[in-house]
C-alpha cells in the first residue's frame, strides 16, 4: 500500500469518528434541521386535523346512540294489559245459519289469537260466519288506520284529490292515494283531513255506516261512537282522527258493511245474521242506501291492492296469491291494549266475499298479523273451493228490500 493511500484512508476514519463524537455530544443537531423542522409542524396539523374529525364522529356518534337510547325506552314504557292469545273464543257463538265452510275456515284461521272474524255476502248482506260474537258485537274500537277509506271516499268526492294528485307532506316530499293507502302514511290523510275539514269528514263517516247499527235485527248488536265535535287539538285534532280515528270507536260489523259497499259498487247494505236453516231459505237482502262512489272506487282500489301487494298487508300473501284480494291494516292502541285490524275483500271472477279481522291484546296484535290470519282464512277457502261452489249473487240481479234507517 502506498503511503498516499495510507493517509486517505484513515482521514475517512478519522472524519467518521468526529462525526460519531460530535452526535452523541449533541452537537451535530445542525444537520439539516429545516426539514426536520417542516416534517414535525406538518404532522402536528395532521394529527390535530385527525384529532378533530375523531371527535366529530365520536358526537354525532354519542348522539345516535342517544336518540336510539329514547326510542327503545319509549317502546319499552308501552304496558300492555290485554293478552293476544284466549281459549274457547267460539263459546256462546250461534252459527246454525252460517255457511259451515267459511265458519271452518275463519274458525282455523283464527287459532287461539284474542279476536273475531266477520265474513260477508258483499252483494247481499248476509253474515256467513262470525267467529267469536261476542266480541264482533261488542261496543266497537278505535279504527286505526282503517279510518282511511272512509277519509278517502270523502276526499275523493269532494274533489279534494285524485288517484294521482301528489299531496305535499312537507319540504319537496309528495305522495299520491295509492302509495299512501297501500302504506299507511299518516301525514297524507292527516292533510286531507284538515283539508276537508271536520264537519265534512264527519258527514261522509256517517254515509258510510259509522255512528249506527250495522246490523238489522242482529241480538246484541252494540253501537260504535263517532265525536259530535272536532276532537281537542292537543290530542290531534281532526288530523288524527283522519289518520288514526283517533275519538272513534267502530265495530266489526260497521267495517264490513263498508268494505261491502266498496265491493259492491255503492250499496250499503243491512247485515243480516241467519240464525237458523229456515231464516237462510228465506233470506232477503236489506238495502240501507246507496252510495255515490261507483266512480270513486277504481281510485281507491289500487291503493287497496297496493297493501296487500306490497304494503302493510304483503304478509297476507304468504299464505295466499291465487285470488286478487284488496284491503286496509290499522294499527293502534289505547289503554293498555293493542288492537290489529284487516278489511279486505277477495275480487274473483265467479265472486267476492268480504273478510273483516279484528284482533285485541299486546305486542303480538297488530295489523299485519291480522292480514296473516285473513291470508289463512282465503288459502282455506280456496282449498275447499269456496270461490267454485259460491259464485255469490250479482249486485245488478238480486231481490233486495229497501228499508228504513232505523232499526
Amino acid at each position: 500500500m502506498t503511503r498516499g493511500k495510507f493517509f486517505a484512508r484513515h482521514s475517512l476514519v478519522l472524519v467518521f469518528i468526529s462525526a460519531l463524537l460530535l452526535c452523541q455530544a449533541g452537537i451535530a443537531a445542525t444537520v439539516n434541521t429545516q426539514s426536520l423542522t417542516t416534517k414535525k409542524k406538518s404532522q402536528k396539523i395532521s394529527e390535530t386535523q385527525r384529532a378533530r374529525k375523531h371527535m366529530r364522529r365520536l358526537a354525532r356518534d354519542r348522539a345516535a346512540i342517544i336518540a336510539h337510547v329514547a326510542h327503545r325506552r319509549h317502546h319499552y314504557y308501552e304496558r300492555f294489559h290485554t293478552s293476544s292469545f284466549a281459549e274457547d273464543i267460539t263459546e256462546g257463538d250461534v252459527s246454525a245459519g252460517e255457511d259451515p265452510v267459511v265458519r271452518q275456515a275463519a274458525v282455523d284461521a283464527l287459532g287461539n289469537m284474542n279476536g273475531t272474524v266477520v265474513a260477508v255476502e258483499p252483494t247481499s248482506g248476509r253474515v256467513l260466519a262470525m267467529v267469536n260474537q261476542k266480541l264482533a258485537l261488542s261496543s266497537g274500537a278505535q279504527p286505526c288506520s282503517t279510518i282511511k277509506l272512509s277519509v278517502a271516499l270523502a276526499a275523493l268526492s269532494e274533489g279534494v284529490i285524485t288517484k294521482e294528485t301528489e299531496v305535499r307532506l312537507g319540504g319537496r316530499y309528495r305522495m299520491n292515494l295509492t302509495t299512501a293507502l297501500a302504506h299507511s302514511n299518516n301525514p297524507y290523510f292527516e292533510t286531507l283531513g284538515r283539508q276537508l275539514g271536520f264537519e265534512k269528514v264527519s258527514y261522509y263517516a256517517h254515509q258510510y255506516g259509522l255512528g249506527e247499527l250495522a246490523g238489522y235485527n242482529i241480538p246484541g248488536e252494540q253501537l260504535g261512537a263517532y265525536p259530535e265535535e272536532e276532537i281537542p287539538s292537543k290530542l290531534g285534532g281532526v288530523g288524527k282522527m283522519c289518520s288514526f280515528g283517533e275519538g272513534v270507536s267502530m265495530t266489526p260489523l260497521q267495517l264490513g258493511g263498508l268494505v261491502s259497499a266498496i265491493a259492491n259498487g255503492g250499496t250499503l247494505y243491512y247485515l243480516q245474521h241467519p240464525t237458523t236453516a229456515d231464516e237462510v231459505a228465506n233470506f232477503e237482502p236489506r238495502v240501507k242506501r246507496r252510495l255515490d262512489i261507483a266512480p270513486l272506487i277504481p281510485e281507491l282500489s289500487d291503493g287497496m291492492a297496493g297493501a296487500v301487494s306490497y304494503g302493510t298487508a304483503r304478509s297476507l300473501r304468504v299464505n295466499f296469491n291465487e285470488e286478487e284480494v284488496l284491503g286496509k291494516t290499522g294499527t293502534c292502541s289505547h289503554a293498555g291494549t293493542r288492537f290489529g285490524w284487516f278489511a279486505s275483500y277477495a275480487n274473483t271472477d265467479v265472486g267476492r266475499i268480504v273478510v273483516v279481522i279484528f284482533l285485541e291484546g299486546g305486542r303480538p296484535t297488530f295489523g299485519p298479523k291480522a292480514a296473516e290470519i285473513a291470508g289463512v282464512m282465503y288459502r282455506n277457502l280456496y282449498d275447499h273451493n269456496f270461490f267454485v261452489t259460491h259464485p255469490g249473487l250479482p249486485a245488478t240481479s238480486a231481490t233486495v228490500k229497501t228499508v228504513g234507517t232505523s232499526n
